[in-house]
């Protein structure tokens, strides 16, 4: 039985009061046990329109799950999405103020700048370079709104748990460096990924659904069967090729992409 609206709701109030009181909330999964994936989509729809009523604009979409390893862990086998929101965007090198996160990680991805709209559920990988502006190297900064496991039981939180939570997503950080994406091969661009000077992470793209470009593809096609389309001038973040990194105060992260760039955030 699917939620009722009411419930979808109240959800989203929550998600968005322990972001702002930075307080998490119980796993929804066990507050509704019949929590499904259209009604994780629902909360966070709502839970985006709730944000956007208060002055928050649209910059963008998210993916994640997109590696194998990640499917996996969360029984799943297909990615996720999330929306990108004007609050969310830190400039390379920048310092994330103190607690302004909850338990913030990061993530390595290759970012999409749009120059067209992409729009319908057969679009294909030219329609994605032909609308593509420009590649970039990119950090997604991840945040919880709600618990990773219940206290009592212990149970850990699900796939629908994290998509209701906006797919985790809480910031992103773009590098300055633009690529042609007609002359890159997205499965070979990786980054070494550091904290504090101590390598943590490397990867790859051909890890994000073996090409990235096929992970936007993933994206114009489910955004299309809920009437939706990306947008031109959005920002479009691919999937992580990295496991998450946890950055707790006083963390500095540089990912290092070679000749594709770099991109750096801190966390004071």
């Amino acid at each position: 039985m699917s939620l009722t609206d009411s419930e979808v709701n109240d959800a989203a109030a929550d998600l968005h009061n322990a972001e702002v009181t930075r307080r998490q909330i119980g796993l929804l999964s066990l507050r509704y046990p019949s929590l499904n994936m259209d009604d994780a989509y629902r909360i966070q729809a709502a839970l985006i329109e709730h944000k956007k009523a208060l002055g928050r604009t649209v910059i963008g979409w998210k993916i994640g799950l997109t590696s194998k390893a990640m499917q996996q862990a969360l029984n799943i086998d297909i990615p996720d999405s999330g929306v990108l929101l004007d609050d969310m965007r830190f400039g390379s090198g920048a310092t994330v103020p103190k607690e302004h996160f909850i338990q913030p990680r990061i993530e390595a991805e290759i970012a999409f700048v749009m120059k067209s709209a992409l729009e319908g559920e057969n679009i294909s990988r030219d329609d994605v370079v032909s609308a593509t502006d420009y590649v970039t190297p990119s950090i997604e900064i991840l945040d919880t709104r709600i618990l990773r496991a219940d206290p009592q039981s212990g149970k850990a939180r699900v796939v629908f748990d994290t998509i209701s939570d906006n797919a985790a997503n809480a910031g992103v950080v773009l590098g300055k460096q633009q690529h042609d994406l007609a002359a890159q091969d997205l499965r070979w661009v990786g980054a070494i990924v550091s904290k504090n000077g101590e390598v943590e992470e490397t990867g790859l793209g051909a890890g994000v659904l073996n090409d990235p470009v096929e992970s936007v593809v993933w994206l114009a096609r489910r955004l299309a069967q809920y009437g939706q389309r990306i947008e031109e001038g959005q920002v479009i973040l691919s999937g992580s090729f990295i496991r998450p990194v946890e950055c707790p105060s006083e963390s500095r992260i540089d990912a290092d992409f070679a000749a594709f760039g770099s991109v750096s955030i801190n966390f004071a």
